[in-house]
């Protein structure tokens, strides 16, 4: 038997009928779940652990034995799940959307890591950037600050590489980069960055990210607030072409 699963049951008080209809399933389903071996779909796997106030990948250990920071995995399997991603950020190239070079520069940054996990944490944010060239890619909306565009990471040339790179996918048809430009004033992203997420069942779930470790909203109230935060800084970001426009111009400058 999963005890962890059934412990954590327990503790929340819920049963498998209980748990099943919380996250949509048949109880039946759920009850498999205490088995060992039986795992639930990751979307379901991010909901059950929502519920009963855990994290997946200790419910469920298995499927998150990757390279990956092990706080991270939850949102990585929730982001191939996704059907539609809205990204802000305020200080550098979101993930999904950043070139090796890039991604190498800022893990390494301060020494804080070893290089053999560097190149591990690398191959991993490549690795996720895969959900936007496969069959069915989500419709991912990115926006950042202008600030990103200039700021120096690794070298002009990491620099270069990544902004040419930034306006060439911002050109695909289910990507959209749009940036805010620099003499904006403060606005309400600039309290810090955050990802928005919708499944294909219509669960929305969001990401926070700090100094330590990420975290994953399911609150519809915390949702509502961060949709309503995210209405008010886009009205600030360019259209998708004079956004293009920019970040092609600004790459010019990195030589």
């Amino acid at each position: 038997m999963n005890e962890v699963l059934r412990l954590a049951m327990a503790t929340a008080g819920e049963t498998a009928e209980s748990l099943a209809e919380q996250v949509g399933v048949d109880p039946k389903t759920a009850g498999r779940w205490l088995s060992p071996g039986r795992i639930p779909h990751p979307k379901t796997r991010v909901a059950v652990a929502a519920v009963l106030k855990r994290e997946a990948a200790e419910l469920w250990p298995d499927p998150y034995r990757r390279r990956d920071m092990p706080w991270f995995r939850p949102w990585a399997e929730a982001e191939r799940e996704a059907i539609a991603l809205r990204s802000y950020q305020p200080l550098i190239v979101p993930g999904l959307l950043q070139t090796e070079g890039y991604a190498r520069a800022m893990l390494r940054v301060g020494g804080l890591l070893p290089p053999e996990q560097v190149e591990q944490l690398v191959a991993s944010r490549l690795r996720r950037q895969e959900i936007l060239t496969g069959d069915s890619p989500p419709q991912l909306v990115a926006v950042l600050d202008e600030v990103v565009l200039r700021r120096l990471l690794g070298d002009p040339a990491v620099m270069r590489e990544q902004l040419e790179h930034l306006a060439a996918v911002a050109e695909k048809p289910h990507v959209q980069v749009r940036v805010i430009p620099a003499e904006v004033p403060w606005h309400t992203g600039l309290a810090g960055p955050f990802v928005l997420a919708r499944l294909d069942n219509g669960t929305e779930l969001a990401y926070l990210d700090n100094q330590l470790r990420g975290q994953i909203l399911t609150d519809r109230s915390d949702i509502a607030s961060l949709g309503q935060r995210w209405d008010s800084l886009t009205g600030e970001a360019l259209p998708r072409r004079p956004s293009i426009d920019l970040i092609r111009e600004v790459a010019k400058t990195w030589r």
